[in-house]
């Protein structure tokens, strides 16, 4: 016997829900509240327009956005913000690819707990990360900082012993310390991406794959974790990676016939070793391989299952790809809020470090092997 179906929550707890979903998201559309929540599209437009009277969000075609300081639509006064407790800098090596999640999810709760966030985008070099960082604690007006550094190597390491050397807090976001350091001030806001690779190996046995491989982002910090997972598993399920089907390289930075010589190469290694699945970090690699791949006559899931590490735009390949997501927002969001613990509590608080785990969502890129 099924279970009767939940009824549609109550006005205020509706309301609620549509600003839980706004802050971990950054965005709603009316469609998509009304067919969750089980209500009238009609009811959710009137939420929304009470909460924008309210101050609490913004109004757009369709849905509704994170507050907009543009937004003049509200009469003066009609809108508390919350005062300016803390300016926090903000340092992340990209303002594009991957990162913009993260900078929602930190400006919700930034304005949530009334922090001032001063953004800067930097790269991936450990140096401009440093001149970046450096610029924005010399000019004496911060209270904390939450930095994306290159951990690896000699030059990464030196950067993490210097964050914990500041005179003020620092949490990393999407990074992490290694142990053998042996830092004690340092708190962070991570996804574990080594789950994420043993994830993405238990669902590949799942399927009943045992011939598996592998393809990661040359140089990126999230492969090296990703990796250490995949390995440690691929072990403990008796599962086989090829070492000619395990491949680190950037399709994306590629020329045209440079890329469709590594893919090709790859692909050709697959059909040699009997490799029926393939894990891809990222989701440019992904969606790039798997378009050669059907233009070639490769039959995706059912010559090759694909699951991709990332999921910005796995759904939108075709066929849609089964990918890992890392929790990008709230990484954001609790690092902004375990920065303002530090600053609201003191030294005695306990150092905080988080891991959150990435989820599997399911798509026609993998199904069972053999079918």
């Amino acid at each position: 016997m099924s279970e009767s179906p939940l009824p549609p929550p109550f006005g205020l707890s509706r309301r609620e829900r549509i600003l839980d979903e706004l802050r971990r998201t950054g965005s709603v559309r009316v469609a998509d509240l009304a067919r969750e929540l089980g209500v009238a599209e009609l009811t959710i437009r009137r939420d929304i327009g009470q909460l924008a009277d309210r101050g609490l969000l913004t109004r757009v075609h369709g849905g509704a956005t994170l507050r907009s300081r543009l937004d003049t639509t509200v009469p003066a006064g009609a809108a508390v913000a919350a005062p300016t407790r803390f300016r926090v800098g903000m340092i992340v090596p990209s303002l594009s690819y991957y990162w913009p999640q993260i900078i929602i999810g930190a400006r919700a709760a930034a304005t949530e707990l009334g922090v001032q966030l001063i953004l800067r985008g930097a790269s991936y070099s450990v140096e401009d990360q440093r001149r970046q960082i450096s610029s924005l604690v010399e000019s004496g007006s911060l209270h904390g900082l939450i930095v994306a550094p290159d951990a690896q190597g000699a030059d990464g390491q030196a950067l993490l012993h210097w964050l914990e050397s500041l005179p003020l807090p620092v949490v990393l976001a999407e990074r992490r310390a290694p142990s053998a350091l042996a830092l004690t001030s340092l708190e962070w806001v991570t996804t574990d991406h080594v789950f994420g690779g043993s994830l993405a190996a238990d669902h590949l046995a799942a399927l009943g794959h045992r011939r598996v491989g592998i393809l990661t982002s040359a140089g990126s910090p999230t492969s090296w974790h990703l990796r250490r997972g995949w390995d440690r598993a691929i072990a403990e399920l008796g599962l086989d990676c090829p070492v000619d089907v395990d491949l680190d390289a950037t399709l994306d930075t590629l020329d045209g016939r440079g890329r469709e010589a590594v893919i090709a190469g790859l692909l050709d290694r697959c059909r040699e070793s009997g490799v029926t699945a393939l894990l891809i970090h990222s989701d440019p690699q992904a969606v790039l391989l798997q378009q050669y791949a059907r233009d070639h006559g490769w039959a995706v899931p059912g010559d090759l299952a694909i699951i991709a590490y990332d999921d910005e735009v796995a759904e939108s390949a075709e066929p849609a790809i089964t990918a890992l997501r890392p929790p990008k927002q709230h990484v954001g969001r609790l690092a902004v809020e375990t920065l303002v613990d530090r600053l609201t509590e003191g030294p005695h608080r306990p150092v905080q470090r988080t891991y959150l785990l990435p989820t599997l969502h399911l798509r026609e890129s993998t199904r069972a092997a053999g079918r």
